[in-house]
């Protein structure tokens, strides 16, 4: 049945103005404020958030969000969105400046559903319909625009199974990316016992290391701007676009194929991503490359970023900055010990990390298919 969205919303709101939530607003602990960085996949990232204080959470009133809210970027990065589950780590969230968030009437519809909806081709061409690319890209009029959309709602039964279905390949991506946390904190304890505390040498770092630069043992060049890009993986657009802090789009081309890690040159900071299959690094990247991958991999997870900005209104970082980045060169035995030790532990990490490629892959497959009825889902086996 084609319903407009504003006959599935019991609630809908714009995040608070800008002047609501200043730097100065943010606390320790608290609750969270949400950003795109949040809004990466069909559930909320809790990987990392700013805080404000219960009392300007109360403050904010329809602002803040709850557990089966879904959040939507309407300034920025345009398509984001995101549920928050019933599990979620926090009771409430105050939604960001630029986006908005709504409840679902579920009754009518699964706020899974429709988050998985408007990740599809069809969902995304409808909610940047009204999208606007003069200056910084935003939705014109966000939430009644929105509200307007007219979509085709199945059963709640029919939408049941269609949930249940990408929700299984979302819990195995999920799976094996919590294996793969623990897998790298197990790497950054061996590092910090070995470069940092020097345990095997009763705390003395040995004469035989030294500081040195980070271009004596790894080659960073920058990214390049993609020939072509969009939100979606589709069967001829499948090569994953890298930007600064995370996957943010796909292309029809790869300028990597070799083993490299990546971090942010402008915008994003201190986030350092791992690749082995094709990918393309956009222009806000640095790449780097190097015989002492795992090391160097927990160094750039050291570097102090923010007293290498040299960015005024984003923050940046040079490829001649990060060349002359003092780091710590220990004895090619012990380099090769580390690699060793950790390349055993990250050989499940890339067969886990592969995996989760070729699930997402499945998944955004499937998901337009069971979107336009395709696919019959009492038949779908996953």
């Amino acid at each position: 049945m084609r319903y407009e969205i504003s006959k599935l919303l019991s609630d809908i709101s714009m995040g608070p103005f800008g002047s609501n939530i200043k730097t100065d607003c943010y606390t320790e602990y608290g609750v969270p404020y949400l950003n795109g960085s949040n809004l990466t996949g069909y559930k909320l990232n809790e990987t990392k958030f700013k805080y404000v204080s219960e009392e300007k959470a109360d403050s904010l009133g329809r602002c803040v969000a709850h557990r089966g809210d879904i959040i939507v970027t309407h300034r920025g990065t345009l398509g984001q969105m995101s549920f928050i589950p019933e599990n979620s780590k926090f009771k409430r969230y105050v939604t960001g400046n630029s986006q908005f968030r709504f409840t679902c009437n579920k009754e009518i519809v699964l706020p899974e559903y429709l988050v998985y909806y408007f990740h599809s081709p069809i969902g995304q061409h409808k909610l940047l319909s009204n999208a606007s690319q003069v200056g910084v890209p935003s939705l014109a009029r966000p939430t009644s625009s929105f509200q307007k959309l007219e979509i085709d709602i199945p059963p709640i039964e029919e939408q049941k199974k269609i949930v249940a279905i990408i929700s299984e390949l979302e819990d195995k991506i999920e799976l094996n990316t919590t294996i793969n946390e623990n897998l790298e904190q197990q790497a950054q304890a061996l590092f910090k016992a070995w470069f940092v505390d020097f345990e095997p040498f009763d705390g003395v770092m040995p004469e035989d290391w030294r500081t040195g630069l980070l271009s004596e043992l790894a080659e960073i060049n920058s990214g390049k701007r993609p020939p072509m890009r969009q939100t979606s993986r589709t069967e001829d657009i499948n090569i994953p676009l890298v930007g600064a802090a995370s996957i943010m789009g796909y292309t029809n081309e790869a300028n990597h194929n070799d083993r490299i890690l990546v971090i942010g040159r402008v915008g994003t900071h201190g986030i350092v991503q791992r690749f082995s299959t094709p990918c393309w690094t956009s222009d806000n990247t640095l790449v780097i490359t190097t015989p002492y991958y795992e090391y160097i991999n927990q160094i750039l997870r050291q570097i102090d970023y923010k007293a290498m900005n040299r960015g005024s209104t984003q923050p940046l970082i040079t490829q001649g900055d990060m060349n002359k980045a003092e780091i710590l060169i220990p004895s090619e035995t012990y380099l090769k010990k580390f690699e060793e030790l950790v390349g055993t532990l990250m050989i499940q990490y890339e067969i886990n990390r592969i995996e989760n490629e070729h699930i997402s892959a499945l998944r955004d497959a499937l998901l337009p298919k069971l979107m336009n009825g395709e696919i019959d889902v009492s038949a779908v086996k996953v």
